[in-house]
Formats: structure tokens, sequence, C-alpha cells
């Protein structure tokens, strides 16, 4: 009995689509769920660095059609089920390849990842959205999802295995009860009952009672909770007046309602915003805001003077220059490091594929060339071609082995991790300075003229006399 599903990978929001396949693809290879990593396979791609290759013929699709692929779908998972106790982790791998294999017909490069720690062996596949050569996407049809059912079920019984028949609409059982609603609040008006039980000698302790529940804990005007099955925080003052706030705190004799959160995001930093443009536009409830957001960045900009023992505009302005260059240096080296990472897997992927096609080709070759020969096998020619050419451009160095590959590409990888990370860094850090520097300016030409306004009144007033 297989169930088979196809689920489409979307980038993650928020993240890049190499960090979105690396993180589904992370999840299909845990070695806690593949026996170490012993259960995964791969097909054009090497188990080690599938997020990288896949990303390799995204860039050739790039450069083919001129143009970065539409929407946000990366790549697929293919879910296979297994009936408990039927087949082993080693068959159910096989079944996996198959079925993967005959799916895509050979076109995508896909990861089988067969996860042995439920009672039920299931099989993660996941298929690169783009075909290896780069010339063309995967169609998911609507019905797709059926279709690789019913090729699910066939390989299933090719194998010897059990597959699920639906009973038809008039013979399935109907629901007549429901589960019960789970209400967040009462659970945690429960939490709270339990929390008084242990009978805690002030308020603090009754959050950490909390805190030993699960509840998450966040501190401010007004305190908020957040257990570990929900997804936005509650207020204490939404709840019944006896598990709110003023109540508890009455029951420990803490009269204190404000707590200061010494965690506190800091303020929005933004560029001042031209008072005088807006007031007529957006009114006076706005002119409050900005003036009061005015003044928190005024004040952002005279401490990051101050921190940095920046003196004047000049004196600012170098300092930004300066964290723009070094901006600069970072973002090179994160590009060497890309470059570096992408001759290293055309060289291993070069490698493979002129081994494995190598016999074919002298076949080929033997057969004087023959064109029903060529025509029969002519994306396995051309992959050998492309591998060949890679070599020729590398004939008069020594050519280290796949396994040395894969650990210089490693290397290479986390050598690259790191200068984004610095690179990031230096990008807010520039910003932030960036920022306070125009800030800074603003507040100094503001001075200057209130300074020669007062002059001309003083003129003005001398003048009269």
């Amino acid at each position: 009995m297989a169930a088979t599903r196809l689920i489409a990978l979307h980038q993650n929001k928020g993240k890049t689509i190499a960090q979105s396949l690396g993180d589904r693809t992370d999840y299909a290879k845990n070695p806690e769920k593949t026996e170490k990593g012993e259960r995964v396979t791969a097909y054009q791609c090497d188990p080690f660095t599938v997020d990288e290759d896949f990303m390799l013929s995204k860039r050739k699709y790039e450069q083919s059609v001129g143009r970065q692929q539409k929407g946000n779908v990366i790549a697929y998972q293919i879910r296979q089920s297994f009936k408990p106790g039927e087949i082993t982790p080693e068959k159910a791998n096989q079944v996996g390849q198959e079925l993967a294999m005959r799916f895509t017909k050979g076109k995508h490069a896909f990861i089988v990842a067969t996860h042995t720690d439920k009672a039920h062996i299931h099989n993660h596949i996941v298929f690169n959205s783009t075909a290896i050569d780069g010339s063309r996407k995967f169609k998911n049809f609507w019905f797709s999802g059926l279709s690789l059912q019913k090729l699910s079920d066939l390989i299933c019984l090719e194998n010897g295995l059990s597959i699920i028949t639906p009973k038809p609409y008039r013979e399935r059982e109907k629901r007549t009860t429901y589960p019960a609603r789970v209400n967040h609040r009462d659970v945690l008006c429960a939490a709270i009952e339990n929390a008084f039980e242990k009978k805690p000698k002030s308020f603090d302790g009754f959050l950490e009672e909390l805190k030993q529940e699960g509840y998450e804990i966040r501190l401010g005007k007004r305190i908020s909770v957040k257990g570990k099955s929900q997804k936005r925080f509650i207020r204490l003052d939404s709840l019944p007046t006896k598990y709110q706030e003023d109540s508890i705190r009455k029951l420990f004799g803490d009269d204190d309602q404000v707590i200061i959160n010494p965690f506190e995001e800091k303020k929005p930093l933004g560029f001042i915003i031209d008072i005088q443009e807006e007031v007529l536009r957006k009114g006076p409830a706005y002119v409050r805001w900005a003036s009061r957001f005015n003044r928190n960045q005024i004040g952002s900009a005279s401490s990051y003077a101050s921190t940095h023992d920046i003196a004047s505009v000049d004196e600012y302005r170098t300092h930004v220059d300066m964290l723009a260059g070094q901006k600069t240096d970072l973002l090179n080296s994160v590009k060497q490091a890309e470059a570096r990472l992408t001759e290293i897997a055309a060289l291993r992927n070069a490698k493979i594929s002129y081994a494995k096609y190598k016999p074919l080709y002298d076949t080929y070759r033997k057969s004087g060339y023959n064109k029903n020969f060529l025509q029969i096998h002519s994306e396995e020619i051309k992959i050998f071609r492309v591998a060949k050419e890679v070599f020729d451009t590398h004939k008069n160095e020594k050519i280290p082995s796949v396994k040395e590959l894969n650990a210089m590409f490693a290397e290479a990888l986390t050598q690259k991790k790191e200068y984004y990370a610095k690179y990031r860094r230096a990008s807010e850090l520039h910003r932030e300075a960036l920022v306070n520097c125009r800030n800074y300016a603003a507040m100094v030409g503001l001075k200057e003229n209130m300074n020669e306004g007062q002059s001309q009144k003083n003129e003005k007033r001398d003048h009269t006399r």
C-alpha cells in the first residue's frame, strides 16, 4: 500500500532560492530519519550539495531562455508512504527511485530520502523544477497528482506491494461526531490555575511558573503570553477578570502595573521628515507623529556621532565612505566565492558525466558516428561533449577526484557563507551610518538657519534703536 502525493515547494518569504532549497533538502536528508544518511540516493546530482546542483540548472535556464523563472515554485516533492511491515528501507528507496525516474522521464535531477523514524516507512523525493540541461521547467498540470498516484500504484503492483483501493462513495463511513475545538484562552486559564497551585511567592515567580508550563512571556506596557500551539500572543487583560494582570498582581500585593522590558527593540531608523511639505496634505495628527519621529532621529544621530567621536558633517561623511568601502570589499569576496563554487561544481559534474557516458560515446565513435545511434542517445552524447569541453579547458592541469572536489566545494561554500554574513552586517552598519549622517547634516543646517535668523533679528533691533 503506497499513499503518494505531489507537493509544489515554494520560495520561503525573506529567503533566497538557494536558502529555500537548502531548507527543503536538509529536512529530507535528515540523518536521524535516514539511518545516518545511508538511505539517501540521488540522480544527476550529489546528495551532499543537491541545492547547489539544482541552482546550476536554474542558472542554465536563465542563460538559455534569457529570463528568470516565473513564479516562486523552486522544486517539487513526492511523498510516498508504505504499509507498516510490508517493505524494507532498501526496497522502499529502490521503489522511490523508479517512481522518480519514470515520472520525470530522467529529465530532472532528484534525491530520494527514505525515512525510517516512523512506524510506516516513507520516501521524500525532491526533484528540481528545472530540467538538467536548463531548457525547460516541469509543468504541473491539473491532473499531475492523479497521474503520479496511478504510476505509483503500477510500480507497487510490479514489485508485489499492495495498493489503496478507494471505496465507492456510498460505502464510505460518514462522520457524525467532530473533535472539540481547542480554545487557547481556556487552556491558558487552566495553566494559570496550575501556576497558582504551585504557590509562587511573587508575581515574577508566577511568570516563571507559566514559563515552566511552556508559555513564552512578552513583557511591555501590558503582558502577553503565547503557548506552543498558539500562532499569536494573548494579553492577560483579555482574559476573565480573575486571570487579568491587575487581579493577579493584587494577590501578591504588587501595585506596580508597568514592567520595563530590558530587551525592548530599538526605535525605527529613518530619514528626517520635512513637516512643512506634509502639514497641508496629511493633517495635524501626522505632523505631531512626525515631530516625535524627527526628535528620535536627531537624538540617534547625535548619539552615534558621540559614540564614534564624530565632530562635524565632513567627519561623518568620511566615516560613511569608509563603511561603504568595507561593504564593497565584502561583496566582491562573496562574488569571488560564488564564482569558485560554480567552477568546482561544473568540473565535478563534468567528471561524473565524462566517466558515465564515455563508454556510450566510444560505441558511437566505433559505429562510424551512426545517425540512428545519435538520434537514440542524443541527450547522453550532448552531456558527454559538454563535459569533454570542460576537460579540454583544464587539459594542462591535474583534475582532482570527485571526493576532493566535494571537499573543495564544501570549503568554498563555508567561506561564501562567512563572507555573506559579514557583508550583511556591513550593509546594516553602512545604512545606519548613512541615515544618521543625513539626519546629522539636516540638524546642523537647521541650527545654522536658526542662528542666522537670530542674528538678523538682533541686527534689526539694533538698527531701530
